[in-house]
């Protein structure tokens, strides 16, 4: 036991944060649509997914570190480290939004920007210098587009931090505002690449890894910032003045991730329907989670934020596959994990 623990902790996935990113969008999204009788329960879970994950890859770095170095210096794996932030970020917007507590989703802000400047600059820097690169059709895939979905959840808690935080609320939207606005960018310049390798690639059912579906998760995230933003303008003389920019592009961003929808549910009934691709637990299907959740939660916000209540019955119907998914998903990692410490 000792030793498949070892073997469990050096193998860890650097991605497995996008279990707590899952976990707590889902529960907000259920606090939402008046679920709380599942909000809570999930939001507890989280918290202790989280700090176990936090202990994990501490052991981690320190037991295994040249293994934990290969994995972020690695073009697929490294964007995993991406999930790091984003769930502290997730958590600290779950403490505000089910908890009122405000102390310490601003602590966890200030973990999620170290975090989030440490991997992607060193991430990016890496990618960059070093000497030996995969071909461009094995080295980009939709994980790449975490990098983006960090960079809105620090929009994302920022702007709900100015809420209670009136002495520094220009800052903290200011702050929120440059991550929208980066992490769009982010997303035009990478989803460039990912649609040339989907359209002008060969494409195998193995390519179609579950972090594509952050394709779509990515622009749900940048709508639920936008209208966090949209609703934070009375407070924030400076983005009153780009109110129509900020509708703009916020209707822009879910109508794009809205596009993403079918499209990934028809490429998972080809992987697996028609290509017969097993469906098998792996911690990247987290990443498949997270999406669902966040266009519940972002499609209730944007209706909220812009008086658009025809778009309720979106969120009311996407919330129960979400919760569909991560069920799913959850039953796959008990399964698995029990294999892998007792039964292998």
């Amino acid at each position: 036991m000792r030793q498949r623990l070892a073997y469990a902790v050096r193998d860890l996935s650097p991605a497995y944060f996008a279990m707590v990113m899952a976990t707590g969008v889902v529960s907000s999204a259920a606090h939402f649509m008046g679920l709380n009788s599942i909000a809570y329960p999930l939001f507890a879970a989280n918290i202790f997914f989280y700090l176990v994950l936090c202990v994990l890859t501490l052991v981690r770095a320190f037991a295994f570190p040249r293994r934990m170095a290969s994995d972020l210096f690695d073009h697929l794996r490294g964007m995993g480290f991406f999930t790091a932030p984003t769930a502290t970020a997730v958590l600290g917007a779950q403490f505000i939004l089910l908890e009122g507590n405000f102390r310490i989703a601003m602590g966890l802000w200030a973990v999620a920007v170290l975090l989030w400047t440490v991997v992607t600059y060193t991430v990016f820097t890496n990618l960059t210098i070093k000497g030996e690169k995969p071909s461009f059709s094995e080295g980009i895939n939709g994980a790449w587009l975490l990098s983006v979905v960090s960079t809105q959840s620090l929009a994302v808690l920022s702007a709900k931090l100015s809420v209670h935080y009136v002495d520094h609320k220009l800052i903290l939207n200011f702050f929120s505002l440059a991550m929208w606005l980066w992490g769009g960018m982010l997303y035009i310049w990478m989803i460039s690449l990912i649609f040339y390798r989907y359209t002008f690639f060969k494409f195998n059912p193995g390519d179609l890894t579950p972090p594509y579906w952050i394709n779509m998760g990515a622009m749900a995230i940048s709508t639920l910032a936008g209208s966090l933003l949209i609703l934070n303008t009375p407070h924030a003389p400076f983005l009153l003045s780009t109110l129509p920019f900020l509708k703009g592009f916020t209707i822009f961003y879910w109508v794009t991730g809205t596009w993403w929808v079918p499209m990934l549910f028809i490429l998972a009934i080809w992987r697996h329907g028609y290509k017969r691709f097993p469906l098998t637990y792996d911690p990247l299907y987290w990443g498949a989670v997270f999406p669902l959740g966040m266009y519940t939660a972002a499609t209730f916000e944007m209706a909220q934020a812009m008086d658009l209540q025809f778009l309720l019955p979106i969120p009311e119907f996407f919330i129960y596959v979400a919760l569909a998914a991560w069920a799913a998903t959850f039953y796959g990692f008990v399964r698995y994990s029990i294999k892998k410490l007792f039964l292998s």
